[in-house]
């Protein structure tokens, strides 16, 4: 029985599946902390796969080529900086008042009949550099303005947005999710940008605008009366709000650099002094080091933020950080324990053998997860971890990870329900029952979803 398991295809498929399901058992039934749970079945697993104990865990003299150690650590190498540098900035541009700044010139500009369009477009530009939640609390308050002044369901104004901040948080770095599965698949971030834009522009126009659009004719929500209130301007309060185009070039800096990177090293002579220099402004950590610096002193320093006030705001913005890049190195753990227990091998051989494309089964086990326990980054790092191993066997592209990175985010949006904490979120903010949150935005999020992955899947069919 022990050799079937640790060194048959099913015995290690059957391991899979067991470690799996008892992982999410600790996350849904017991209420566990999803990195001690991923820690704790990856020690498991490992144990039960027969591997040795100095393997796992190595010894009291040296554990730093242990599969904990390095689960760890050489995810978290990669990614800390980046998220860490990321969520500085949205924090920076959210308390400037740069995202009001933004909204409200979307708004002139599209006029009062394509509010809705410019409260999504928002959603789309500011989701990129700020968390999903951060951005739902920055700009209800002008979307109850704008419905308030339309005089239409409040529906046509909040999915849209809705949708552009949840496409951005899913599919583009620097968000945790779609970072971490680049660095357990390894990825370069250029292509996750330009893979995540073609595939996730699409789903925001069919969730955000066609069905927001249908769904806000079919039923009327309206605007709070308790939420129309005059709310905090944090960085326009002193008259001098920055301009639309300082927003949008520091928004625009870490991509354009970042892009800049990847398709340096493809179209600049290898060793040449541009291309040397293109690969190291276009490193993602550089290349957010410097929108952050720009953005302390342009929207901070010169228009009046002390030193100090920068500091507590950077140290509120970290706080959160702390959990996501726990529950990263753990799934990053999880991920390295399957590699070396071989299961990967395993998986890899079973799709082949069933027909089925990798691209669809990691769409699969995303939505499962997401569905299970409602964390879109734990759901991204758990089934990134998951595949790793296998798709190390196929030889896949840098595009073809990238779109493989695009479906398991897809996956990881799916049918948000009571246990998302963004559902509450959205509940609450915008005045919705459970019923007609569920009619809404849990619809929304499978839209978006599927719509992502369809295009993602596409495109893997001819590259």
């Amino acid at each position: 029985m022990i050799d079937w398991l640790q060194h048959s295809t099913g015995g290690l498929l059957s391991l899979a599946a067991v470690s799996i399901a008892v992982l999410l058992v600790l996350i849904i039934r017991i209420k566990m902390e999803p990195f001690i749970a991923l820690i704790v079945v990856g020690l498991l697993t490992a144990l039960a796969a027969g591997l040795p104990v100095g393997t796992i865990v190595g010894s009291a003299q040296k554990a730093s080529d242990s599969l904990l150690e390095k689960g760890f650590g050489g995810i978290l190498g990669h990614i800390a900086a980046i998220i860490g540098l990321g969520t500085l900035l949205g924090a920076i541009l959210e308390k400037s008042g740069g995202a009001r700044v933004l909204t409200a010139a979307l708004l002139r500009a599209f006029g009062e009949k394509r509010a809705p369009l410019a409260m999504g477009i928002a959603g789309l530009i500011f989701g990129i550099p700020v968390f999903f939640d951060i951005g739902i609390f920055v700009l209800a308050p002008l979307v109850y303005v704008a419905a308030k002044q339309g005089g239409r369901s409040l529906l046509l104004y909040c999915l849209p947005l809705l949708a552009g901040l949840s496409v951005t948080h899913a599919f583009l770095p620097p968000h945790p999710g779609p970072v971490a599965a680049a660095g357990l698949l390894h990825v370069d971030l250029g292509w996750i940008i330009l893979m995540g834009a073609i595939c996730g522009i699409p789903a925001w126009f069919i969730g955000g605008v066609l069905y927001s659009s249908w769904i806000g004719k079919r039923m009327d929500i309206p605007v709070p009366e308790e939420m129309i209130v005059q709310d905090d301007t944090n960085g326009e309060e002193n008259g001098n709000p920055p301009s639309l185009g300082l927003v949008a070039a520091i928004i625009a800096v870490p991509l354009v650099l970042i892009l800049a990177g990847t398709f340096g090293s493809i179209w600049l002579p290898k060793d040449s002094f541009f291309a040397g220099v293109a690969a190291f402004i276009g490193t993602p950590a550089v290349a957010l080091t410097i929108a952050v610096l720009l953005a302390s002193w342009l929207l901070g320093t010169r228009r009046g933020m002390t030193g100090k006030q920068l500091s507590e705001l950077s140290g509120t913005a970290l706080r959160p950080v702390a959990m996501i890049l726990l529950v990263v190195g753990a799934g990053a753990f999880f991920g390295a324990v399957l590699s070396a227990t071989g299961i990967g091998k395993a998986v890899a051989g079973s799709l082949d053998d069933a027909g089925l494309p990798v691209i669809l089964a990691a769409y699969v086990i995303s939505c499962g997860m997401r569905i299970a326990q409602g964390s879109a980054t734990v759901a991204i790092v758990t089934t990134s971890g998951i595949i790793a191993p296998t798709v190390a066997e196929l030889g896949y592209s840098q595009v073809q990870l990238a779109l493989l990175v695009v479906a398991v985010s897809a996956g990881s949006i799916i049918a948000s329900h009571v246990n998302d904490g963004g559902f509450w979120i959205v509940s609450r903010y915008f005045g919705l029952s459970v019923a007609e949150t569920l009619k809404t935005w849990t619809v929304l999020e499978t839209v978006l979803s599927v719509s992502g992955f369809a295009v993602a899947a596409l495109i893997m069919s001819f590259v």
